[in-house]
Formats: C-alpha cells, structure tokens, sequence
C-alpha cells in the first residue's frame, strides 16, 4: 500500500498583516498546498504572529533595561530571533517563504542556525528603492549566499538580481496570476469611454501622469471618464489636480474598493490605464497585478513600457503602450479608445486570451510551488 507523503509546514513571511493591495501574498497564503504558517514583521524590527507579537511584550519591556542586558548579555534583537527559532520548532517548519527581500535578510539567522531552507521572493522596491537598497544591500549578498531559491516577478527585476548578487542558478521568473473566476465579462465594444486606473496613489503609478493624459482625452472627448481606485500618500495632491484642471466633475476617486467591487467596475469601462514609471528614489514596479486583472476581465490596457508590464502587455496587439513620461502618447491612445470601441474590443479580446493563458492563479500558484517543492526534497 502506498504511503502519502506527509503535508510540508511552510512559513511565510510579509511586512504585515492584511495589506489590501498586496493580494499575491494573500494568494500564497490561501493557495499553496501546504500548512501555512504565518508571521510578520510590522516595523522591520520585531515579528509578530496573527495573534500578537511573537516576543512576550514583558519580556520586551524588560531588555530596556540596562541590568537585564548585563546579565543575560541579550538585546532585543537576539530575544527576537530567539523567539523566532522557538516558532519555527514549535510547528516543525520545513521551510520559509519570505515575501520581500528585507524580510528574507531578518529571517535569515533563524533559518541558518535552524538549517531550514529560505525561499526569497522580491516584489517591487525591495529590488530597486535606494532606500531599501541602502538599508539591507549588504543583508541580501549574505541572504543570497544562503536562500535555496531567488524568486523574480519580471524579466527585469531578474537582471536587476543579477546586478545586485543574486547567482543565476539560484534565480526563479515566476509572475503574478489573475483569478478568472473574479475578474471576467468585460464588454469594451458596448461600455461607455470609461477608463479604469486600480492601484496606490505613490510616485511608481504615477497617477498624476495619468490625469495629466486623461486631461488632454476628455478635452477632445468630454464624454469619457476616469475612475480612480485606491489611497496612498498623493490621493490628495491627485484630487486638488482635478479640480485646478476643471475636470473634477468626470474623475471619481473612488478610494479602497474590494476585488469584486473592483471587477464590477472593471466590467463597465472601456480599457484600464496606468502610468507607471521608474520613480526618481530608484522605486519600480514588479508586474502590476491590476494591469493583469484588467487583462483578464477583457480590457484593453494602455500603461508604459516599464518594468513587467512591458512582458505583460503586447504593444498594439493587447494594449497601448507608451514610454515613461510621454504624456501626449497616453493621452492619444487613449483618445483613439474612446472614439473606437471596436478596437478597444479587439485589443482586450487579445489581452483575455494572452493573460488566461500566461498568468492564470493556477499556473502561477502551481510554478510557485514546484520551486519551493524542489527546494523542500532537497
């Protein structure tokens, strides 16, 4: 009789608990086929678990002390990792998932005194943000000397790996996926020139250069709309810009939306628009999951030649594309979609079938694993 192999514990690693806009990590989280284990690290500096923090906060309050340290020669960072290595026995981890490359750095002295594999998977601005790069730089050429698995988003975050220390053999392309069964029934050819822009208000997005081209579209077609969803620290320098524009009355800003709220929205408009750019603290995007539901759901997508989107995204087949910065460009293609839903409807026609194809939650999850599998046998 053949025995099943028993179900691998995994922990995985974020920053914190229930970012909205982080829905990958949530993914692997609820998806992978194994026993989730979870812990976060709300200020880089002590991890906490769904329960609480993972240090007793007595015990913490006590390492201020200056007798405590003396006798115990403990810090607070020791008391953490020792904490953290408790936790990794107690629910006999197999190995680690950490989400973001300053996470795989704080995890990485547990998980070398504890010899369990670490699987580290960069997003966004932990591969490029000097700031990040500046603060844990010297962490990740130690952390890539001992991770098992290097995992990229893009084409470009992995070359951007490479130059930073990451040894190719260790190296993993794996993208985002789309959840078809959410995002889906978009009809461009019968919708209003509605256009549909879902992320964070920060200097990457750009959205203030997408209201810059939606400013020249609705000038040549007063009809069209623009819907903005999600926060972030330029929300409101985004809004005051409308209203100095004089197009306040056909933007709608619509905050923090669900992603069924999103997909509904997504199903009423005629293409989805994202002006994303290399910012100027060195900050880029990985391969914007909006830009893939947009795909999924049947819009055309008209973004930048930046990052992941550019692999994502066939220029004139799929989407629009434009180079960073070139506002005139966004704006008339742009303009071109709303005077033509039936292009609109061809190009997104396109974009389902690529995204269904390429970046499905399945194939994603299921490439995801088979890297962290391989890593676990051996």
């Amino acid at each position: 009789m053949q025995t099943l192999e028993p179900r691998r514990v995994l922990c995985v690693l974020s920053p914190r608990k229930d970012i909205y806009s982080q829905t990958f990590v949530r993914a692997h989280r609820e998806r992978l086929p194994a026993t989730i284990k979870s812990l976060y690290i709300p200020d880089y500096e002590s991890f906490a678990t769904d329960d609480g923090p993972l240090l007793n906060p007595v015990m913490a309050a006590r390492i201020k002390r200056a007798i405590f340290r003396k006798v115990l020669n403990l810090n607070r960072s020791d008391l953490e990792q020792r904490a953290v290595q408790q936790f990794l026995i107690r629910n006999k981890v197999d190995g680690v998932l950490a989400e973001f490359g300053p996470a795989a750095t704080l995890i990485l002295d547990a998980c070398r005194r504890m010899r369990i594999p670490l699987i580290a998977h960069f997003h966004g601005y932990d591969a490029y943000r000097r700031t990040e790069l500046q603060t844990f730089g010297p962490g990740y050429k130690e952390m890539f000397r001992y991770a098992a698995a290097i995992i990229a988003v893009s084409r470009d975050m992995q070359d951007q790996l490479i130059g930073l220390g990451a040894p190719q053999t260790k190296l993993h392309y794996n993208a985002y996926g789309v959840d078809p069964s959410i995002f889906y029934g978009s009809d461009p050819l019968n919708s209003p020139p509605t256009f549909v822009a879902v992320g964070r208000f920060v200097n990457t997005k750009a959205p203030y250069l997408t209201l810059l081209a939606f400013k020249e579209t609705v000038a040549e077609v007063p009809e069209a709309r623009l819907v903005m969803i999600g926060d972030g620290p330029l929300w409101n320098a985004c809004y005051q810009m409308s209203k100095s524009f004089g197009i306040s009355s056909s933007v709608e800003f619509q905050g923090v939306r669900s992603h069924s709220e999103v997909a509904e929205i997504m199903r009423n408009a005629r293409a989805f628009v994202q002006h994303s750019i290399r910012a100027h603290d060195g900050g880029s995007e990985g391969t914007p999951v909006a830009v893939l539901e947009a795909g999924a759901s049947g819009l055309p997508v008209v973004s930048t030649r930046h990052a992941g989107i550019k692999e994502a995204v066939i220029d004139t087949e799929t989407g629009l594309l434009v180079d960073e910065g070139d506002i005139a460009g966004m704006a008339q293609h742009m303009i071109r979609l709303a005077k033509d839903n039936e292009l609109a409807a061809s190009l997104g026609k396109a974009a389902k079938q690529r995204v269904l194809a390429e970046y499905s939650m399945d194939k994603s999850i299921n490439n995801l694993w088979s890297i962290i599998g391989s890593v676990l046998k051996r």
